[in-house]
This record gives C-alpha cells, sequence and structure tokens, in this order.
C-alpha cells in the first residue's frame, strides 16, 4: 500500500527528552513520512522549542509542518515568524486558531484560524502549504455540527490547501463529515487524525478534553484491563489497526499519526496496514 502517512510530535521539554524524540524520528522515518508536524502550545508558549525542532527534522532531510496558531498574535508577530520559517525552509503549515494559556484575555489581530489562512495567503501568496484542523465529531467549542462545518468550509475558502482531522475512533464520523463537506463544495483532502491506544487513562482524560468520543465499548474493554499494559496495547493496536483499514477503503487519501513522541504502536499500526 503506497499510501501517504505523516507523523505529529510535540516539542520535548528537557535535553534527555530532545534526545528520545530524535531516536524516536529516527525509527519512524524508515516509514517514508510524508512530512512530519510539531505541535505549538497554548499562545505560542513552545514556539521556540517548536520551532528547534522543526529545524531539526528539516535538518534530518525530511520535511516539517510547524503548527502555528494566531490567538492573541499580531500582525507584525506573525509576519516575523513566518519569515523566519520560511528562511529555515519550511514549507507546510497547519494553521489554527489555538488556545491562549490561562489567565490571559483574548487579546491580538486574529480571531478565527481563517483569519490566519488569509493572512498567510496575502502575505506568503503559495510560498506555504497549508494545513488546517477538521473534526469529524464537533470541535468541543462550535455551537453546532453545522456552524463547525461552515467554519471549516470558511478555513478552506480562506485558502487551505488540505485538512488534518482531529483522532476518532468511529469511522462513519469521518465519512459523514467528507461526504458533508464535498455537499458545500470543499474539495481538498482530508486526512483522518489517527490516535493509536497505548494506555487507558491519559486517553481517556485527554479524549474529554478535546472533544473526541470513545465509544462505550471501547471505554470498558479498557476499563477492564485495568494496568495491564500488554492486553491494552494489544487491544489498541486491533481497534485502531480496523479502523485505519476501514478509512482507506473509504477512500482517506492519507493518514496522519499523533504520535505522542513515542515509536512502538505507530509503527505497529504501520506494519499491520501495510504503509
Amino acid at each position: 500500500m503506497s499510501l501517504p502517512v505523516s507523523f505529529e510530535f510535540f516539542p520535548p521539554k528537557t535535553p534527555e527528552g530532545a534526545d528520545k524524540l530524535r531516536a524516536v524520528r529516527r525509527q519512524l522515518y524508515a516509514r517514508a513520512p510524508q512530512f512530519c508536524s510539531v505541535t505549538y502550545g497554548a499562545g505560542g508558549s513552545t514556539q521556540e522549542g517548536t520551532f528547534a525542532t522543526v529545524r531539526a527534522i528539516i535538518e534530518e532531510g525530511v520535511d516539517a509542518a510547524s503548527h502555528f496558531s494566531c490567538i492573541g498574535a499580531t500582525k507584525a508577530g506573525v509576519r516575523q515568524q513566518l519569515a523566519e520559517l520560511k528562511a529555515m525552509g519550511v514549507k507546510r503549515l497547519v494553521a489554527l486558531r489555538g488556545d491562549l494559556p490561562s489567565g490571559y484575555g483574548l487579546g491580538g489581530e486574529f480571531q478565527y484560524a481563517s483569519d490566519l489562512v488569509a493572512f498567510i495567503r496575502q502575505e506568503t501568496g503559495r510560498d506555504f502549504h497549508i494545513e488546517v484542523a477538521a473534526y469529524p465529531e464537533m470541535h468541543p467549542q462550535a455551537r453546532s455540527p453545522e456552524a463547525d462545518l461552515q467554519a471549516f468550509a470558511t478555513k478552506v475558502r480562506a485558502g487551505a490547501d488540505s485538512a488534518i482531522t482531529q483522532y476518532f475512533f468511529n469511522a462513519d464520523a469521518y465519512s459523514r463529515f467528507v461526504d458533508d463537506a464535498r455537499r458545500l463544495g470543499v474539495e481538498i483532502p482530508i486526512v483522518p487524525g489517527i490516535m493509536p491506544i497505548t494506555g487507558s487513562s491519559q486517553l481517556m482524560r485527554f479524549s474529554d478534553a478535546c472533544g473526541a468520543e470513545i465509544p462505550r465499548w471501547i471505554r470498558l474493554r479498557l476499563q477492564g484491563f485495568g494496568d495491564d499494559m500488554a492486553s491494552i496495547r494489544a487491544f489498541g493496536l486491533d481497534v485502531v489497526g480496523r479502523l485505519c483499514e476501514q478509512l482507506v477503503r473509504a477512500g482517506a487519501p492519507g493518514l496522519h499519526f499523533y504520535t505522542m513522541n513515542q515509536s512502538a504502536a505507530t509503527l505497529a499500526l504501520c506494519e499491520r496496514i501495510g504503509c
């Protein structure tokens, strides 16, 4: 299977974490990723670490996509950061609204991700391939699925080239979202985001916070395994492996793996589905 894959990392906080992530990247590069993305903390709080990790990936000969959030940002600041990324050789951005650190007022000159996408296009033309986020199960702050879908279409009309979804465990949610987007005239590739299951409590906390639905049967099975990590990993490989196979059959244009800076589960999934 020659399906394109991409991998997401978060910037490490310590030298030891950076060394570990470097080893993880080397293992994942064996799968010839289309690109690797690096997340961006609330209000740009990890900008230095994000840019350093992006630079390291590029130096390793792999295309890197920097996450780029705009909430609380100024046009002058974004303009400067775009110039810095371009000078580094970055050709792909993941344009997001993002979140402000707690305790901060809204501020800034951008309200929505679509504002950022439009500004990047205005300032840099076609210098960057722009990815945007999509939410098959609805953004947790959206008023309704319809409003969320319209917001997604607005980002695309502003100049997005492709989209990466929030992770999910229900293939029908992805297929329905793509069908609904196509009916609105959205033709860009919509790549499903894949979260390997390697644990229970962290996955549930993370999913509750970001609005990703864990089907009840999966929650109950995970809870039933308790601290049996080997069983959790085997179950996770089976569940997410089948999900990936369903998505490929449904015509997904690629798979984007949220690696959590680990390689084993993502490599096992790639091996299972032959990508």
